[in-house]
């Protein structure tokens, strides 16, 4: 691994070669499985998917607002339900405190971690400093857990974002201490906040609680969300409204201020953009990319009221290779097809990235009456929706890397607060939606009404034969050697191996997703695979993922899931607890 720093410019003349053959490793003629895709629409969530990520081999788990959905939980509305993927079937989950625009990642040891969220209460606390655990079971019998006396925020976060660290904690970045369209100075949080809590830095006085960004005061008014991706050197890219950076988060130090995003794009809440790292693979040398597409480029100081609906978002995709000289190329820049906010990017197991949902004009958002932008379509701060999902292809030349051939529209309108994710099985699966003040129903007058229908898109490799494979350990540590037993279609030739984490998807925002490709090597008689962990947990933080083996023309295995690292949960250190709890209040007993 390299360092982004000045060190990196001793090995630039080794990196050269590999940033210049392509954007990303090389132009290839890399073939894929034609033919046409499937949707279908089937089951629905039981709570509108504002938050949705897949959490076994199985089941996902869906957080809403708390708003009036007809699902039920320990005499109160529920927003949040656990789903079976394969039946459709719901179980509501029992939260307490209010997820409105939480975020949430996997620890080590694999539980779901949630953090922040809203005021308003039905039961239990404020959601601003919440934190809510669950960890998956196969008995059905797991709920979330809550306790508010002994595990909690340092400060109110609503719109914060996270990602898991080397260590196999949490990072929290970013948010406002309140509600609001935009953030701004007066409800800014420009901090950030490690869990479980860290002694580092303790010299500066923030043992245990949060830890001042200036990267967020900068980045006003439009960096609710921002964009968050680990390095393999282990350092964080991040991104907010026009400005991205390297940020070293064990030494909180900005390693270095990227170039602007281009052509004045806005590329965080209220001006959502989707984003992904691009696959990362031996053959790259694991270098990191990063692709961020869509946006707006309507003014962060705009007053919201002079705001329309019918605003053409941006339909610009944006690429950066994050070394020395990647970054000194600064940004490369294409087209989609059509503009896009709030649109979701999905890593497939092929290496392909599907864009998929959001609109094509507006923002994201909506007002309560008197609160509306112009041509607001009832609450909804966007329309025109993006119904027909692209594929970006990133292995093949510029110019020929968008395509919707195959692929059928949707048409259910998936607007602010929807959803989307990779499944173990390899379908990509669509929810949510609802840009209203609360639970509107289905056969209402409104455009744009509450969702609770899922979609599932299948691609054409779903109606291919498959690999399949069995040995995968519980636990992979990094670099151990484990051998799968498989069995490969009889047409099968080239055979890899890949390991991916779905992430967490609320806003158009995955933390935590990723593709890694991993040394493998086939038996002579192809009844065998030998494969070798990844090599560092800056390449694939501890934590849940699930492995592919994907054959030649990019036809996936079933996803099975294993545990990276040793399984244990991230570092504790008790004294930077007492130091938590000794300097914040218990919001349950205010």
């Amino acid at each position: 691994m390299y360092r982004i720093c000045l060190r990196a410019l001793i090995t630039l003349l080794l990196l050269v070669p590999l940033a210049l053959a392509s954007d990303h490793g090389g132009v290839s003629s890399r073939a894929f499985v034609d033919g046409p895709w499937s949707l279908v629409q089937q089951g629905t969530t039981g709570v509108s998917a504002m938050q949705l990520v897949v959490v076994s081999e199985t089941s996902a788990v869906i957080f809403d607002k708390v708003e009036h959905n007809p699902l039920m939980v320990d005499g109160h509305i529920a927003w949040g339900a656990e789903l079976n993927i394969n039946t459709q079937t719901v179980r509501a989950l029992n939260l307490t405190s209010n997820s409105w625009c939480a975020t949430g990642s996997f620890i080590g040891n694999g539980t779901l971690v949630s953090t922040g969220g809203n005021p308003i209460i039905i039961t239990g606390t404020s959601g601003l400093q919440a934190v809510r655990l669950f960890t998956p079971c196969s008995d059905e019998m797991c709920d979330i857990l809550e306790d508010p006396t002994r595990i909690r925020l340092t400060s109110p976060r609503w719109y914060p974002s996270s990602a898991r660290i080397s260590d196999g904690s949490m990072i929290i970045i970013g948010g406002s201490m309140i509600g609001g369209f935009a953030n701004s100075a007066s409800i800014n949080n420009p901090t950030l906040r490690v869990l479980p809590s860290k002694e580092y830095q303790r010299n500066l006085g923030f043992n245990g609680l949060q830890i001042p960004m200036q990267f967020l005061q900068d980045t006003l008014n439009a960096n609710h969300f921002p964009i968050v991706k680990q390095l393999p050197d282990d350092t964080l890219f991040i991104a907010a409204n026009q400005q991205a950076m390297i940020f070293d988060w064990k030494t909180n130090t900005e390693v270095l201020r990227l170039p602007d995003i281009p052509n004045g794009v806005r590329v965080t809440s209220p001006f959502s953009a989707g984003s992904v790292l691009l696959p990362l693979t031996p053959e790259n040398n694991y270098t990191p990319e990063v692709m961020i597409c869509g946006g707006s480029t309507i003014s962060d100081t705009q007053n919201v009221s002079t705001i329309s609906a019918e605003t053409p978002a941006s339909a610009q995709c944006s690429r950066m290779v994050l070394t020395a000289e990647g970054i000194a190329a600064g940004w490369s820049v294409e087209t989609m097809p059509v503009p896009r906010i709030m649109t979701d990017l999905i890593l497939l197991p092929d290496g392909r990235i599907m864009i998929v949902n959001g609109a094509q004009t507006g923002v994201a958002g909506y007002g309560a009456p008197g609160a509306e932008i112009i041509d607001a379509v009832e609450d909804s701060f966007a329309d025109n929706p993006a119904f027909t999902p692209v594929i970006y292809d990133p292995s093949v030349a510029a110019g020929s890397r968008f395509s919707s051939d195959g692929i059928p529209a949707s048409t259910i309108a998936r607007m602010y607060h929807s959803t989307a994710t990779l499944t173990p099985n390899g379908t990509i699966m669509l929810a949510g939606s609802n840009p209203n003040m609360d639970f509107t129903e289905m056969n209402s007058t409104i455009k744009y009404p509450t969702e609770y229908r899922l979609e599932f898109y299948s691609p054409p490799y779903m109606s291919q034969p498959r690999p399949s494979y069995t040995g995968l350990p519980a636990i992979v540590d990094y670099g151990s050697v484990f051998r799968l037993s498989i069995t490969l279609p009889s047409n099968a030739k080239d055979v890899s191996v890949v390991l991916m984490d779905f992430g967490f998807a609320t806003h158009g925002v995955h933390m935590d997703q990723r593709s890694v490709k991993l040394v493998s090597e086939l038996a002579l008689d192809k009844k065998s695979l030998t494969v070798t962990g990844p090599p560092t947990s800056a390449l694939y933080s501890p934590g849940p993922a699930f492995l592919f083996v994907v054959t030649d023309g990019g036809v996936p295995s079933f996803g099975h899931r294993t545990i990276i690292g040793t399984g244990a949960s991230p570092p504790v250190n008790e004294g930077a607890i007492a130091n938590m709890l000794n300097k914040t209040s218990d919001p349950s007993a205010e």
